[in-house]
Parts: structure tokens; sequence; C-alpha cells
């Protein structure tokens, strides 16, 4: 997208903000109601339920829930092992929401970091997620291959003394793009992810893979180019000894040679960023 074209669709951006804003006010008002007791999947359960009464019909994925060492993924080894547990939060225990509602059409992916009480080792990985933030944004401003980042990445945690947790997940992804979803009267699920959704990233996929790029920003040799235009859930994951943290957001790229409008964050006002506003 250049510049002119980023004006054109400000109204479109405005979509895919609004339901990235709707997606982390529902993960606020589900961890405000979180107690001891409650189970990674009622966890889940109350975010359906949130986000259902306001509209949302369909999904990228069905949200997600992770308690205690969960949340650093600890010996993960099959997709299943993702999906919410009877897992039940107890007293300072650290939790990780996340989800991906479809609304009108824009789609967004979000990851939200919280304990039940203090939580020293979170409150230290949730501060050392802004360093990830401003590298991932000004690499992507110089046009680096994205391995390329997300070698830097786990550079970075390296020195901050945490573990990569993000590649736990499938292909190892730390982002995959986002894009419009055409809404349907009936949008039907597989394994937990909306076909619609899935169609898109499969359409990209099979595109990219032509012209030499992918929908999936991963540490393998398909991801060895440049950042590709469009919007990108990103997600940094840090882990230290069985606790986890991350947040994700949309990175919106464009083709503009004004660094500024080549890549930046779709929102800032958001909770880690507001948190780390008032850490300071």
């Amino acid at each position: 997208m250049t510049t002119a074209v980023t004006r054109e669709v400000s109204a479109e951006l405005r979509g895919f903000r609004r339901v990235q804003r709707l997606a982390y006010e529902c993960a606020e008002a589900v961890a405000a109601r979180l107690e001891p007791g409650v189970t990674e999947r009622e966890a889940a359960r109350m975010q359906r339920e949130w986000l259902r009464e306001r509209g949302v019909a369909d999904w990228f994925h069905m949200p997600f829930a992770w308690f205690g060492d969960r949340t650093a993924f600890v010996n993960f080894r099959v997709p299943l092992q993702f999906f919410p547990t009877d897992r039940r939060l107890e007293p300072g225990m650290p939790f990780i929401l996340d989800m991906a509602p479809v609304f009108e059409g824009c789609t967004a992916d979000i990851g939200y970091s919280g304990a039940l009480g203090p939580n020293p080792v979170q409150h230290r990985l949730t501060a050392d997620l802004e360093a990830h933030r401003a590298l991932i944004l000004d690499e992507v401003r110089e046009r680096r291959p994205l391995r390329e980042i997300y070698e830097d990445v786990d550079r970075l945690m390296v020195r901050q003394g945490c573990a990569n947790r993000h590649r736990a997940y499938p292909f190892g992804v730390i982002a995959h793009k986002v894009d419009r979803v055409r809404p349907r009267r009936f949008s039907p699920r597989l394994f937990g992810f909306g076909t619609q959704a899935l169609k898109g990233l499969a359409s990209d996929v099979l595109h990219g893979h032509r012209e030499g790029w992918s929908p999936l920003w991963s540490p393998y040799r398909f991801s060895d180019h440049p950042p590709q235009p469009g919007l990108w859930a990103v997600e940094p994951h840090l882990g230290f000894r069985g606790t986890g943290a991350k947040f994700e957001e949309i990175l919106v790229v464009t083709d503009s040679r004004d660094p500024e409008e080549s890549a930046f964050w779709l929102d800032d006002d958001l909770p880690h960023v507001r948190r780390w506003a008032e850490d300071k």
C-alpha cells in the first residue's frame, strides 16, 4: 500500500482497530472476573460469550486460555495441547488470554497476559516485551528480511535471560497475516479455526508461494524475504522457568518510502502499552 492508498483505506483500518480494541476490552473484562478455581475452559467460554453478546459471530480462531506453566508452553508437543483444559487458576498464578474474533469482516488476533495477584516474574517478562515491540517496528521499517528480524528477536530474548516460546507454535511463527473475511450467515469451524479465515490464509500461502513470500513469519527459509505489505498479527512470547508472557497486536506494513508510513502499529492505546507507560 502506498501512502495515498493508506489514506483511502483509513476507514477499513479503523474497522480492524475497532475489532482489536473490542478483543482487548473482552480480555480485560474476563481477566477482572477470574478467581481461584476457574478453569481454562471456563475462561475461554467467558471470552466467547462476552464477544458473542457484542455481535461477534465468526472467528479466525476460538479463544484460548493458559494458566500456570502452560503460559510458557511447558512440555507442549502437539497442537492439541494449546486448547483449553481443566487446569484451575490459583492465587499468584500467571495466565494468558488469546482470542481472534472477526467482526464486520475485520479480523483481530490478540494476546493478554496477567496474573491472579502479584507475580514478579510475569511482571518482568511483560516489561521486557516493550523492547521487542520497538525492535520489530524498527527493523520492519528497515525492510530487513522477516527471518533476520526473527533471529534478532531471539538474540534480544537471550540478552534478557528469557526463552523464545512462540517457537512452540506451529511452524514456530512469531506473526501471521490477517485480512478481511467475507461475512457468511453460517461459518463452520475446523479444529477451532474459522473456515472463512483459513481459506484466506491458505490463499495467501498459495499466492505468496508463487511470488516468493509467505504469510507466516517464521525462523525458516520460506520467511527469508522483506515484510509484505498488509496487516500482520505479531506475538512475541517470552518464557522464564515455567512462566510466560506475550502481547499480540496488528502491525500495518505498507510500501511507502516514508519510514514512518512504511510500518506502524495499528493502535498504541492497548493494555500492555498503557502498562509500560504506568510503570515508567
